[in-house]
This record gives C-alpha cells, sequence and structure tokens, in this order.
C-alpha cells in the first residue's frame, strides 16, 4: 500500500507511511513522519519536526508543531525544542494547536479547539475536552479527563485518573505577573492519583491536592487538600458531618 495524498495538499520532503491519508489544502513540512494508516484531514498543518505515530487522526484545521513566539514582551524565554509527538491511536480534534515540543500519548482524545503548549506531556488513554488550555509544562498522566473549557496554568502536575470538570482554573503566579517570571514562584497546583475537581472550581499556585480527594463545584482551594478528603465553598474547607 501506499499514502494517498490530495492533489491540492503541500508535502515538502515528509516521510509517509503505507495507508495515509493526506486530504486537501492540508500542509506537511519538511522532515515530519507520519506512521502507518494516519488520517489528516483539510486544511491542517504538520510542522516541521512533527512525527505521528501510526493510526492518528488530525482533524481539519489543527495545527501540530507550531513553534512558539519569541518576543521581548513575553517574561518567560519558551522552549527551543521542536519535535511533536502524537501517540498511536489518538486523535486530535478541528482547529486544536499543539505547540512545538509537546508530547501526546497513545489512544488519546485532543477535543476540538483544546490548545496545548510546548514542554506539555499527556499521557496514554486521557481526554483533553473542548476548549481546554494547557499553558507551557502541564504534565498530565495516563486515563485522565479534563473537560471542556478548563484552563490549566504552567507548571501543573496532573498524575493517573484525575478528572477536571468542566470549567476549572487553575493559577500559578501568587504576585500577578509583578515580579516577572522565575520559576522559583511560578508554580501550578499538582493532582495527585485519583483526585476529582468539580465544576467551576479555582485551584491557587502551588496547592497539592492529594490522591482520592475531591473538591467540590465553584470552591476556590486556597490551601492543600489531605488525601481522601472532601472541601467545598470558598475559602475551601472540609464538608462537615
Amino acid at each position: 500500500m501506499t499514502a494517498h495524498v490530495h492533489t491540492t495538499a503541500v508535502v515538502d520532503g515528509a516521510l509517509l507511511g503505507d495507508d495515509v491519508h493526506i486530504g486537501p489544502f492540508v500542509l506537511v513540512e519538511e522532515g515530519v513522519r507520519v506512521g502507518r494508516g494516519c488520517r489528516v484531514m483539510a486544511h491542517a498543518t504538520l510542522a516541521a519536526g512533527t512525527v505521528l505515530d501510526e493510526r492518528v487522526t488530525v482533524f481539519h484545521g489543527a495545527v501540530v508543531g507550531k513553534a512558539p513566539a519569541q518576543l521581548s514582551a513575553l517574561s518567560r524565554t519558551p522552549s527551543s525544542t521542536t519535535e511533536t509527538r502524537v501517540g498511536q491511536g489518538s486523535s486530535i480534534g478541528v482547529h486544536v494547536v499543539i505547540y512545538a515540543g509537546a508530547t501526546i500519548g497513545a489512544d488519546t482524545l485532543i477535543g476540538d479547539g483544546a490548545s496545548i503548549r510546548e514542554e506539555c506531556i499527556v499521557g496514554n488513554s486521557t481526554v483533553i475536552g473542548r476548549y481546554v488550555s494547557l499553558n507551557y509544562r502541564v504534565i498530565v498522566g495516563s486515563r485522565v479527563k479534563v473537560m471542556d473549557h478548563t484552563w490549566l496554568a504552567g507548571n501543573i502536575l496532573i498524575e493517573d485518573d484525575v478528572f477536571l470538570s468542566g470549567g476549572v482554573l487553575t493559577a500559578n503566579d501568587s504576585s500577578l505577573g509583578r515580579a516577572g517570571y522565575d520559576a522559583s514562584h511560578v508554580v501550578g497546583p499538582i493532582f495527585r492519583r485519583g483526585s476529582r475537581i468539580g465544576a467551576g472550581a479555582i485551584v491557587l499556585p502551588g496547592v497539592e491536592v492529594g490522591c482520592g480527594a475531591v473538591v467540590g463545584a465553584g470552591a476556590v482551594v486556597t490551601r492543600d487538600v489531605p488525601a481522601g478528603t472532601t472541601v467545598v465553598g470558598v475559602p475551601a474547607r472540609g464538608r462537615p458531618g
């Protein structure tokens, strides 16, 4: 079998595996590797340094391997790592943007409109919902579910089997940007294995949510949540009774 490339697609020095389908007006830049059985839909872009393992689907208008801007206005210098990898059997939704240097595991779903920044790692069999944003260096484990419209600030750790409901907000800088970027104080929350976060909760910088802990919908979490406990309210406190 051979690759099937639409006549309007531009494929510049890429390596395409067997039974690959490249749709209309797709751009595949030099050095890209596309594994056996992949499908790349109309108007998608695979930027230089992108690797798709076998049976990956990239839907319409998605961009994989986008280089981050290098601007003096930024307080943090983006990573210069260029390889972007998507694991076998994964699905990249419509108009998703995955930045250069991100890694997506196997059998993982990235929902429509999601944004995944450089140095992010997403594990296997994980769901990243529609219009979710992962800022730089977010580490997401396997079998995690991050529901629609959740915002994950940079420097966050999410262990395996965590559930984040829709509209969850996180923060990583208690100085509100006044101190500029410094890895010593720009630290996001940690979500330990099996923790669950309710819809619309806000989790502040440096907070650790323990294994199996539950945060109620709409809570504002200002301090660590011990393993196995449930917190609710503003600020979040242990549930009475």
